[in-house]
C-alpha cells in the first residue's frame, strides 16, 4: 500500500511539473534568435547597432540572459553592440552533450562557435559570478578572440563549503532527474522570492526581477539539473583552472562587493587581481552579489575605458 501511494504522489508531482512547466515556458517565450553550435542551438539576444564595439554579457548560475539584459543592457546597446546569450541548458539554450556541457570550458567552446557564426570579433567579454570562470575559460582558450575581460562578483577559485545540499542531490544520476521532476517545481515557487532576496542582499532587487527576468524558467526540470550540474563541477573546475590566470594579458577589469554573501571577495576577486599583473580591482563598500544591478554606472565605466584603449 505505501509503494503505491509513493508512486500515486509521483505521479501527481510530475503531472503538476508537466503542466507547471507549459505554463512557465508560455510566460517567457524566447525574445531572440537560435544560433547553431555543435549539436544543438544557443539562443542570444542582440542590441545596439551591428556595426558599434562587440559586448557579450554571460549570466551567472540559476538565471538566463534576461537578467544581464535587466541590468546592463538597454544603458549599454546607445554605444555597444550588445549580445546576451542563454548558457547552454539555460533559458532557450540546448545543452547538446548534457552534463558532458557542464564545465565552463565546454560551455566557452560552444559560445566561441556561436560568436564566430554571428561574425563577433574580439569582444569585451564580461561575466557575473558563476560565469566568472566561463569568462576566464574563454581568455585562456581563446587569448585572440577577447578585446578585454570584465568580472562582476566573479567564481575564480576554490572555496571552503559546498554548493548547498539540493545541488548536490539533483546533480547525482536517477535520483536528481526523479526529484527535478517532481518535487522542485511545486516546492520551488516559494522559494523563488526568498532566494532572489538572498543573492541580492544587502541591497534590493528591482520590483518586478522575478516577472522581469524569467527566474521560474529555473524550476523546469532540465534546466534545475542543468544548474546543478553546472554548480557541482565548478570547484574542481576552478581549482584546475586558477593557477593559469597568469598567462591572461588582455586588459581585466574586477568589480566585487565587501558585503557579497555567495561569492566571497576576498576568495575570489582579491585573489586572480594578486595573479594578472594588468587586472584593476574595484571593490565596492556595502555593496553585496549583484553588482550589475547596484552599480551598474561602474560597470558601464569599465567598459567604456576598455573600448577606448
Amino acid at each position: 500500500m505505501l509503494i503505491l501511494l509513493t508512486v500515486v504522489v509521483l505521479a501527481a508531482l510530475a503531472a503538476v511539473t508537466w503542466a507547471g512547466t507549459i505554463a512557465i515556458e508560455r510566460d517567457n517565450p524566447p525574445a531572440g534568435r537560435f544560433v547553431d553550435v555543435d549539436g544543438g542551438r544557443l539562443h542570444i539576444v542582440e542590441m545596439g547597432a551591428p556595426d558599434a564595439p562587440p559586448v557579450v554579457l554571460l549570466h551567472g548560475a540559476s538565471g538566463n540572459l534576461r537578467d544581464m539584459q535587466l541590468a546592463l543592457g538597454d544603458r549599454l546597446s546607445a554605444h555597444y553592440r550588445v549580445i546576451l546569450i542563454d548558457r547552454p541548458g539555460h533559458g532557450w539554450s540546448d545543452r547538446p552533450n548534457g552534463r558532458g556541457d557542464a564545465s565552463p570550458a565546454a560551455q566557452a567552446t560552444l559560445i566561441h562557435q556561436a560568436l564566430v557564426s554571428l561574425g563577433v570579433t574580439r569582444p569585451i567579454l564580461l561575466g557575473h559570478s558563476w560565469s566568472g570562470a566561463l569568462a576566464t575559460a574563454y581568455a585562456l582558450a581563446y587569448p585572440d578572440a577577447v578585446r578585454g575581460l570584465i568580472l562582476l562578483a566573479p567564481v575564480t577559485h576554490p572555496w571552503p563549503g559546498g554548493i548547498g545540499w539540493i545541488n548536490d542531490v539533483v546533480a547525482l544520476p536517477v535520483v536528481g532527474p526523479l526529484i527535478a521532476r517532481t518535487l522542485i517545481l511545486p516546492s520551488g515557487y516559494f522559494m523563488l522570492k526568498p532566494g532572489v532576496a538572498n543573492v541580492f542582499r544587502p541591497d534590493t532587487p528591482p520590483p518586478d526581477y522575478g516577472a522581469r527576468t524569467g527566474v521560474a524558467m529555473l524550476l523546469r526540470p532540465n534546466e534545475f539539473i542543468a544548474n546543478a550540474q553546472d554548480l557541482s563541477g565548478l570547484k574542481d573546475f576552478v581549482s584546475a583552472q586558477s593557477p593559469r590566470y597568469g598567462e591572461l594579458k588582455m586588459p581585466l577589469r574586477i568589480i566585487s562587493g565587501d558585503k557579497d554573501p555567495v561569492v566571497y571577495t576576498d576568495i575570489h576577486s582579491r585573489a586572480i587581481a594578486r595573479q594578472v599583473p594588468q587586472a584593476r580591482l574595484t571593490v565596492l563598500p556595502g555593496v553585496g552579489h549583484m553588482v550589475q544591478y547596484v552599480a551598474a554606472d561602474d560597470v558601464a565605466r569599465a567598459i567604456d575605458d576598455m573600448a577606448a584603449r
